[in-house]
């Protein structure tokens, strides 16, 4: 029996629709391997900088900001960070403009910020922290 025009166009959209089901499950999957893989960057990153700074675990989350902010977004930090990346393709411009744009508020004088980090030790106990020395 040949089928109507009504139950082709029905079908069609039957179709369609199991389609856009599979594009959302795909997109899912996606997102889901993407925040998997960040997980798994930051644990391991973090586990590294208290590998080798134990200190760092016994500090708030503000004193940790106040030395990421001061102890590696300098310009030594992104100039070493800019030679780490090189050319393999990884875009750091975003986010180095970011974080630059949001420490610009930063009532911290640059000369306190040293070009390298042997030049001077930084000091978090102002924060209540532990003291990095350089």
């Amino acid at each position: 029996m040949a089928k109507t025009t009504a139950e082709k166009i029905a079908n069609k959209e039957a179709q369609i629709q199991k389609l856009l089901n599979e594009k959302k499950q795909l997109i899912q999957k996606d997102k889901k391997a993407e925040r998997t893989a960040r997980t798994r960057r930051l644990c391991s990153r973090h586990g590294l900088l208290e590998k080798f700074m134990p200190d760092l675990a016994a500090i708030t989350d503000e004193q940790f900001e106040t030395f990421i902010r001061k102890g590696i977004n300098t310009s030594y930090g992104q100039k070493l960070l800019a030679e780490i990346v090189g050319d393999t393709g990884a875009s750091t411009t975003k986010q180095t403009v970011e974080i630059t744009t949001s420490t610009a508020t930063n009532t911290t004088p640059k000369s306190t910020q040293s070009a390298h980090p042997n030049d001077t030790a930084l000091s978090a106990k102002a924060d209540g922290g532990a003291t990095v020395e350089g």
